[in-house]
């Protein structure tokens, strides 16, 4: 389920004498074009993700089903709520250059799948679309975006969910075919996302974020089990996390550590060779960045105070911070960046 959003004072903003849009503004108050086909005309941001991207917590079944499918906005990428205590998203930071519309993707539980394979009976009950249905959204939207940020894979990351009993002391072989299936996965959508962009007029930027600092994100776990240690009541449902990522195990973690990076390396050089193919004179701007894998998750402040898992405002903040510095070539190639 997608959600959008437009800027709030976008009609003051493009009504300046200043701004780039204002022409633009002024055919609209001349009734030459509809607001629709204003809104249109301002740049458009996507989001195509995992619960990494989102403002979520694991609880029980049915607060999880309600959350999954109400909680859009309050995340490292859209967060529009002006309370000091809010996260300082990616969007506040974009509005400071231009007035835009943001239209987020993401859902819990998203995986890079294989188009045409079914969803599972859990996540088609929190509404999920995996990678591929994210994309079969994005690719028939009727405006397609100027900036399109991904970042998802980290459901897949799952080691053990893959494996066989025996598999679980020596999953070498595992981890090498579950990152190249990933990356076979995620390279097809890839190739429609980029040929779809360049069949359009408009200069369009795709940003790859490779997964989180997963050695970190457990340090900040172990963080969060020491103080349960004391106080049995902080985190209620820290425990259940177990229940949905049985690799997130103490014993299990330094594998989905290396796994993530080897899937970082293989988005990176998928990155590089479409690059490679890419004429320089075409409109697509395409990059990679490692900036949430180099993001430092190792407190228990920056993890959500239910289930002690996902990202907390703060530790949104901290994705925030990161994501947005990334961002530089993709904003100066789109035009946005504010110099």
């Amino acid at each position: 389920m997608k959600r959008s959003i437009v800027s709030a004072n976008f009609l003051e903003r493009v009504a300046e004498p200043a701004s780039p849009f204002q022409s633009d503004y002024l055919a609209y108050r001349n009734a030459e074009i509809t607001q629709t086909e204003l809104i249109a005309r301002l740049p458009h941001v996507a989001m195509i993700g995992d619960s990494v991207c989102m403002n979520v917590c694991i609880s029980s079944i049915l607060s999880t089903s309600w959350r999954a499918r109400t909680c859009r906005g309050r995340n490292w990428f859209l967060d529009i709520h002006p309370s000091p205590k809010s996260v300082r998203s990616v969007s506040k930071r974009l509005e400071k250059l231009t007035p835009f519309i943001a239209t987020e993707y993401a859902g819990i539980g998203a995986m890079v799948d294989r188009e045409g394979e079914r969803e599972n009976f859990f996540r088609r009950v929190l509404g999920t679309r995996n990678f591929s249905g994210q994309i079969n959204q994005l690719l028939t939207t009727d405006r397609f975006p100027d900036l399109v940020l991904i970042s998802i894979g980290h459901n897949n990351v799952d080691w053990t969910w893959w494996c066989r009993p025996d598999q679980l002391n020596q999953p070498e072989g595992q981890l090498r075919r579950q990152s190249r299936k990933i990356r076979e996965n995620f390279e097809r959508q890839m190739r429609r996302l980029v040929e779809h962009a360049g069949t359009k007029r408009h200069a369009v930027a795709i940003v790859v974020f490779g997964l989180i600092n997963f050695d970190s994100y457990f340090k900040g776990r172990e963080d969060v089990e020491n103080r349960r240690a004391s106080a049995a009541t902080l985190y209620p449902h820290f425990e259940t996390t177990y229940k949905y990522f049985k690799s997130f195990q103490p014993a299990y973690r330094r594998n989905v550590i290396r796994l993530a990076e080897m899937v970082n390396d293989e988005l990176r050089a998928m990155v590089d060779e479409f690059n490679g193919d890419l004429d320089a004179s075409r409109n697509i701007h395409l990059q990679y960045s490692d900036a949430l894998a180099r993001a430092d998750l190792s407190r228990a402040e920056l993890l959500h105070a239910v289930d002690g898992c996902h990202a907390s405002v703060e530790g949104h903040t901290v994705l925030a911070d990161a994501a947005f510095g990334a961002l530089g070539s993709s904003l100066k190639f789109l035009g946005i960046d504010g110099a």
